[in-house]
């Protein structure tokens, strides 16, 4: 069962999802990049809860999620994985960044025939 997420969570979610829109020189913090990348990947696991697609956002969190009609994956990594990197998934979850775009610039690899996640895209609590 995934790990309930707290409003203080979503609130820093949030402030980096923003930092990162107004394109500042100074970038995010690594460790406010990384918990923010947890905290989206954790959103994600509550609303769809489950194991048919690997969502890997290397160095801070790797998450499984349950989409489509395919059920359960049991054993081992799913059969569908999809990877990118902490901000693309930021921008994502914001809605500053489609998937479709993401995928036609690069910036998502995604492999299986149910690694479309369309449909989790933006994040309601970011909205």
């Amino acid at each position: 069962m995934a790990k309930p997420v707290s409003q203080v969570e979503v609130a820093k979610l949030a402030a980096v999802v923003a930092a990162l829109s107004r394109e500042r020189p100074n970038p995010v913090p690594p460790a406010d990049l990384g918990a923010a990348t947890r905290t989206a990947c954790a959103l994600l696991a509550v609303r769809f809860p489950g194991g048919t697609v690997e969502l890997r956002v290397p160095p801070y969190a790797a998450v499984q999620l349950g989409l489509g009609d395919r059920g359960r994956h049991t054993r081992g990594t799913p059969p569908n994985v999809v990877e990118t990197d902490p901000i693309t998934l930021l921008k994502l979850a914001s809605g500053t960044l489609s998937w479709a775009d993401a995928r036609a610039d690069h910036l998502v690899q995604a492999s299986g025939i149910a690694s479309d996640l369309t449909e989790v895209w933006p994040l309601l609590e970011l909205q």
